[in-house]
């Protein structure tokens, strides 16, 4: 018996399809943010405005999820609506045959989010912080699948560097040692999710979209088969002092600690806390980082788009 093919489990609204087949520039939008990273309103809200700002950039938001089982590429604001259900699943890369048996509905983590992006053709995916090298990795081996995605993936990433929860520095080595290209947007220094700089370069830095589509066409070129990583601090006036973020960390992880929360469970737990012990001072930052990665990533996918238009195979 053969087996089900990737039209048997995979659902692509009609905006999306005909961007593909058109050859339009598309942006991938992780869900995971809307599923467990964000109070529900405050998630909704933030997750049309991602993609208001792919489509002010000249660009259309593919909102990658699971419901009832399909993978979907979707603009709907009812597909976004069911992510904030109870029981909805936080689905990594590694989740989604499961979710897919099981007729799950599911928010994509950003390993999830690539997977599906670099099988349909789409070159950008937007998202707030990838997960990284948890606190305290080196002995825990909690690290996030998204790297190994990354490592797997030539898909760009706009991003605000690693979450806040996570070890920049050992998030770097990790994706040094994968082969991932980093890049900062207009900064040589890496963001730490809420704050502009972790305390830590990164290797090179870019100054324009055009910038950064080039080097995703350059790595194409030369046959690489890792990501690319665009660290694009959040906005100056949304972004918290470093020293703030650290203390909260140190503080959120500790709250964790005491009540022995693990595994899946942990990053929604610590942002909650986060937001609890910034007064709510994490959120504002969140929400301006995911939209600011979003019109980035917009503009990039219009460059690449042109640049690929010049330059075809």
């Amino acid at each position: 018996m053969s087996s089900p093919g990737w039209n048997s489990v995979v659902e692509i609204c009609p905006e999306v399809q005909e961007a593909l087949s058109q050859g339009c520039p598309l942006v991938a939008l992780e869900t995971a943010v809307v599923s467990h990273g964000l109070p529900g309103p405050l998630a909704l809200e933030a997750a049309e405005q991602m993609q208001a700002e792919v489509r002010n950039a000249g660009a259309v938001p593919a909102t990658v999820a699971v419901l009832d089982g399909r993978i979907v590429a979707e603009t709907s604001k009812e597909a976004l609506e069911r992510l904030t259900r109870p029981g909805t699943w936080k689905v990594a890369e590694r989740d989604l045959p499961v979710a897919v048996a099981c007729g799950a509905t599911g928010g994509a983590t950003v390993s999830a989010t690539l997977a599906v992006a670099d099988r349909l053709g789409i070159p950008l995916v937007a998202t707030g912080g990838i997960g990284g090298v948890h606190l305290g990795g080196s002995h825990t081996w909690d690290v996030s699948s998204d790297l190994q995605a990354l490592a797997r993936y030539p898909v760009a990433v706009v991003c605000s560097g690693a979450k806040a929860v996570c070890d920049p520095q050992l998030t770097l080595e990790y994706l040094d040692t994968a082969g991932v290209t980093v890049v900062g947007y207009r900064t040589d220094r890496f963001p730490y999710f809420y704050a502009r700089d972790s305390g830590f370069p990164v290797p090179h830095s870019v100054d324009s979209p055009e910038q950064v589509a080039a080097v995703l066409l350059a790595k194409r070129a030369l046959g690489q088969r890792t990501g690319l990583l665009v660290a694009n601090p959040p906005p100056e006036d949304a972004a918290l002092p470093l020293e703030e973020v650290q203390r909260a960390v140190r503080a959120a992880t500790a709250r964790a600690s005491a009540q022995a929360v693990r595994g899946a469970d942990l990053t929604p737990y610590l942002l909650s806390a986060l937001a609890d012990l910034t007064a709510g001072r994490s959120l504002k930052a969140n929400v301006a980082l995911l939209r600011s990665n979003a019109r980035l990533a917009g503009e990039v996918a219009v460059a690449f788009a042109g640049a690929q238009l010049r330059h075809p195979r």
